[in-house]
């Protein structure tokens, strides 16, 4: 067997050296594998089977005592060794840097990197999405593509730690929700889902479930490139088409034939500090699978933006619902986050949305009540719930205190109560089936001529309201669990 160059696990005291480190380790043996291939391509296979490895971060620590126990992540739970493997280390530069700094200062014992035993899938040493030509290769060779290289293995990506079902081996506690292979995967999904590579992605997230309020982002996007006190640098689009402040037409990427699935769009600002709107089109699947990708990231919020049936007749068209609780009839979660899992309020979003509210609509205190309304929201799987008998639907709706009802805004809460980043909701009444006004064409077309933009800013200004907090007050200890891991 053919191995990359071994890396002797080795300590350090200073966390930008060890970062460096880490992508060192991840660069030189992702080489090694693109190298083997790209040779078995122009026709020299390899003798026998070839292996590279990720790198992996070590911290053994003999000691309950941590320094502040005011702090929701960046300390483990308990004495003992913890560990992680560490991919795109390049992508995660200042992230890695943050977790490994607060690691050595609360415990202050130093971390220790080297190459890991875990294998890296060849898939998965070509950034980006780059087609490995399984085909082009057995050209040149008498056996399987999976005899020579590892290719990505599912019993290594599963989301035990996340959801809190992770059982040690031989003692040994993970130091991050997510494995190397785990967040490889989700790096690809992304750029296949998105179009737009993960380099991109900010970390302060808006989903939505409308086309509209993707053309209104690109025009408010533009906008701002355009005020150079707005801070923000560029503007990417489906293809990594990148506009920079300053130019009126993108200066590089290409635009894909037909938008994906899931199309992204990305308003950026120095240090990811910029929004990123994803339109994840209608029901809870699409919402489950692109958090489930998405988290992989550790964005520092996500919101949704959306339209709801107001089931409330005080209530009127283009009114707003912010959600404080969630009636989960998505069914998507119910294997990784049981439905008896309560998905909490978080106050820092809240007031961040309800003043955004308040500032965006001119209306403050009581009068705000006129054009809000806060309460429970109902995510269901069934678009054609209409058509169910009523009198059920309408009774749990009631007993729950449900004002609105959609298809996506549970499923992106519970994963981000899962995923631990913060998540809110708040929704725009576009009919009200009980009361007899359905989501017609030319109801909608006058609606959403007229919510959709103040409704964007609306969430726009919230999302800069909780980058302008600290970061240990929006990542509170509220969304940490019993042994939870050191990474935020």
């Amino acid at each position: 067997m053919e191995y990359s160059p071994e890396w002797p696990f080795e300590a350090f005291t200073d966390a930008t050296a060890a970062v460096e480190r880490l992508v060192e380790i991840f660069e030189k043996n992702t080489a090694f594998l693109r190298d083997v291939f790209n040779d078995l391509i122009a026709g020299q296979p390899p003798e026998g089977r070839v292996r590279a490895f990720y790198p992996e971060v070590r911290l053994f620590t003999e000691s309950h005592v941590r320094l502040d126990s005011r702090l929701a992540y960046g300390f483990v739970s308990g004495p003992g060794l913890h560990t992680t493997t560490v991919t795109r280390p390049d992508l995660f530069r200042h992230y890695l840097k943050t977790q490994i700094s607060l690691l050595m200062a609360n415990h202050e014992v130093p971390v220790m990197i080297g190459s890991s035993e875990m294998p890296i899938p060849l898939h998965f040493a070509f950034y980006d999405g780059t087609h490995v030509e399984g085909g082009a290769a057995a050209v040149h060779m008498d056996r399987p593509l999976a005899d020579v290289f590892d290719l990505p293995d599912l019993s290594v990506m599963d989301d035990s730690v996340a959801n809190g079902t992770y059982e040690p081996i031989d003692g040994v506690m993970p130091l991050a929700s997510f494995t190397a292979p785990r967040v490889d995967y989700s790096l690809h999904r992304l750029q296949h889902y998105t179009s737009t590579s993960a380099e991109h992605f900010q970390n302060f997230v808006l989903f939505t479930n409308y086309q509209f309020y993707v053309d209104e982002f690109c025009r408010m996007a533009h906008d701002m490139l355009a005020d150079p006190e707005s801070g923000y640098e560029a503007f990417v689009q489906p293809g990594n088409l990148v506009t920079r402040a300053g130019e009126l037409e993108p200066s590089s990427g290409a635009a894909p034939d037909k938008l994906p699935q899931m199309p992204a769009y990305h308003l950026k600002r120095e240090g990811q500090g910029g929004i990123t709107m994803v339109n994840i089109g209608v029901g809870p699947s699409n919402a489950k699978t692109i958090t489930d990708h998405v988290a992989v990231l550790r964005p520092h919020a996500w919101l949704m933006l959306g339209h709801c049936a107001g089931l409330r007749n005080s209530q009127t068209l283009g009114d707003y619902v912010l959600a404080h609780g969630y009636v989960r009839e998505d069914n998507v979660l119910n294997q990784d986050l049981p439905t008896w899992v309560p998905i909490p309020p978080l106050a820092e979003v809240q007031v961040a949305l309800e003043d955004a509210v308040a500032e965006i609509t001119g209306y403050d205190g009581y009068e705000l009540k006129r054009v809000m309304r806060t309460g429970t929201v109902a995510s269901i799987d069934n678009r054609n719930w209409e058509l169910w008998d009523q009198s059920g639907l309408v009774q749990r709706f009631s007993q729950s205190r449900a004002i609105a009802l959609d298809m996506e805004s549970a499923t992106i809460a519970a994963n981000g109560f899962r995923f631990r980043v913060p998540y809110g909701t708040l929704l725009c009444v576009s009919d009200k089936p009980l009361h007899g006004e359905l989501k017609l064409p030319g109801m909608a077309t006058d609606f959403y001529k007229k919510q959709v933009a103040q409704h964007l800013e609306i969430g726009i200004r919230a999302l800069e309201k909780l980058r302008d907090m600290s970061s240990d007050r929006l990542h509170s200890r509220k969304l940490r669990s019993f042994a939870e891991t050191a990474f935020q």
